[in-house]
């Protein structure tokens, strides 16, 4: 046997949502739906599409590092390319991150029930990670502030954040930054930007160009490209430098770099993405509130239930299952009493809220 650190033998692998072919598989029944994993019930945009087939035909040539979406991204939100890193998703983004910064013994501080994913990578690190308990199911930045100590080197944030769906406003991210060390990396994980720009309160991290903040945005949500793997970071370029040094040499692929340049281009197919959204969310919420259910309002695409109850919780998640309706218990998340729904398309979102209440009337009855 080949040892590992002790901090990779106590890691607990990432483990996604069901597929609707494994669930199809497991209970013997057809037609399932996954609200499980925050994709896009679109589908991908048609132009990311084509141009990622059309690029097969490339694929005897190294990628160029994502060098053209670079500048591509550098246009759209008017910066150099040596401010933008792009790579496999958001979380290579992060890992990268991670990789270049951490050293001896660093630390760094985030919140109880985050990103699944941010959990992995902290642990993998090795680093000593301080959670903050969250105040009203999002971060505490008080409290983060209050954590930091001489040994700090990154602190993670999601806004929105996955999987409670709430966001630091303005003016908190505002007098949180004003107060962070400059020699602090700051990480806002932004991946579900596109549906909560629309927020009169919510903080587009690019509109301030802070020299210790590294902005992390995916085409897996509102473009829909999770399949693909396409992300991008955008810093400061002594930051981008010092990642582009770490990062594996030809990330992103050629097909995920082309769907992404294409993606950027189809402003009809991200307008139409939010605005389903923004009626998906609006059904939750209003049919959550209707059957007395505990969620956190959301700026992103899903929905959090808290039921208090664990078995209660798995209970449900199982009789949806059985339904043909897939979602999410977030135990990994550190929320193990919490289901997370994504949104669909509204049929598909109506037949999750008929599927739910048929389950609850059965708890009365039972």
């Amino acid at each position: 046997m080949i040892a590992v650190p002790s901090h990779i033998a106590s890691l607990r692998a990432y483990q996604p949502g069901k597929s609707v072919a494994e669930v199809e598989q497991e209970l013997g029944i057809t037609g399932a739906v996954k609200l499980a994993s925050n994709e896009n019930p679109l589908g991908s945009s048609p132009l990311a599409l084509q141009a990622a087939a059309e690029s097969l035909q490339h694929l005897t040539h190294y990628p160029d590092a994502g060098l053209r979406l670079r500048q591509a991204l550098a246009t759209r939100f008017v910066i150099r390319p040596e401010n933008v890193i792009c790579g496999s998703g958001g979380e290579s983004i992060i890992s990268t991150a991670l990789h270049t910064f951490l050293d001896g013994e660093d630390e760094m501080i985030s919140s109880e029930g985050t990103f699944v994913g941010f959990l992995v990578l902290a642990h993998a690190s090795g680093k000593k990670t301080h959670y903050v308990p969250q105040r009203n199911n999002g971060y505490d930045l008080d409290g983060i502030l209050r954590k930091i100590n001489d040994k700090t080197k990154i602190i993670y944030i999601a806004n929105p954040n996955n999987p409670t769906g709430t966001a630091v406003t303005t003016n908190a991210l505002e007098r949180f930054m004003g107060k962070v060390p400059e020699h602090i990396l700051v990480i806002l994980d932004e991946a579900y930007f596109e549906y909560a720009d629309g927020w009169p309160d919510y903080p587009d991290s690019m509109h301030y160009r802070w020299d210790n903040v590294l902005t992390v945005r995916t085409f897996s949500k509102a473009y829909g490209l999770a399949g693909i793997r396409i992300g991008y970071g955008m810093a400061h370029s002594d930051i981008i430098g010092k990642m582009m040094k770490v990062k594996l040499p030809f990330e992103p692929n050629t097909p995920a770099e082309e769907a992404g340049l294409a993606a950027l281009q189809d402003e009809d197919f991200l307008r139409r993405t939010v605005e389903l959204n923004r009626e998906s969310v609006l059904y939750y919420h209003r049919e959550f509130e209707r059957m007395g259910l505990r969620f956190v309002p959301t700026l992103a695409n899903f929905v959090m239930i808290d039921f208090r109850d664990h078995d209660r919780m798995m209970r449900i998640f199982n009789g949806l299952m059985q339904r043909g309706v897939i979602t999410r218990p977030l135990a990994a998340f550190g929320l193990p009493n919490c289901l997370r729904i994504s949104t669909g398309t509204m049929e598909q979102n109506v037949r999750c809220v008929e599927a739910l209440e048929e389950i609850l009337n059965e708890e009365l009855v039972h």
